[in-house]
């Protein structure tokens, strides 16, 4: 069985075959994959590396994790796979959109704050000092 690992830590300007060496000093058998960025195709920082043997994954936790690297230090761990679903998520079919059939998401009623003036009724934080406005205009005579 295929123990999947996180590597994390990584230099932007990590090169494959670095790491891949450094993994070869721990065993045989390890294959490594650098998440890279879409636009600068440079790494995200995180990989995952696949290793065959339950020994050897631990092997590979306990001598890299912290292990200094290109200035770094190594983050490996086990990686936690995650539950796949049929209806959520682009890879498996769903079209994105939130309103379609099958998805898992909720309607949410949102409430939008807003700071203009309510056309209903003044703001009562004012409403004493907007009173006393109202009758100082009625009392006020100017000539026309």
């Amino acid at each position: 069985m295929s123990v999947r690992l996180y590597i994390g830590n990584l230099p932007q300007n990590l090169k494959n075959k670095e790491l891949e060496e450094l993994l070869a000093t721990v065993g045989k058998g390890i294959r490594f994959k650098a998440v890279l960025d879409r636009d600068t195709k440079a790494c995200r920082g995180f990989g995952f590396a696949n290793v065959e043997d339950e020994k050897l994954a631990n092997a590979v936790i306990e001598q890299l994790n912290g292990h200094e690297f290109k200035g770094n230090n190594l983050r490996v761990e086990r990686s936690e796979r995650k539950e796949s679903n049929n209806s959520s998520g682009r890879r498996n079919g769903s079209s994105g959109n939130p309103k379609s059939k099958g998805s898992n998401r909720k309607d949410v009623k949102k409430v939008v704050h807003s700071d203009a003036p309510s056309k209903e009724a003044p703001d009562p934080r004012w409403a004493g000092e907007l009173s006393k406005l109202k009758e100082l205009l009625a009392n006020q005579k100017t000539p026309v």
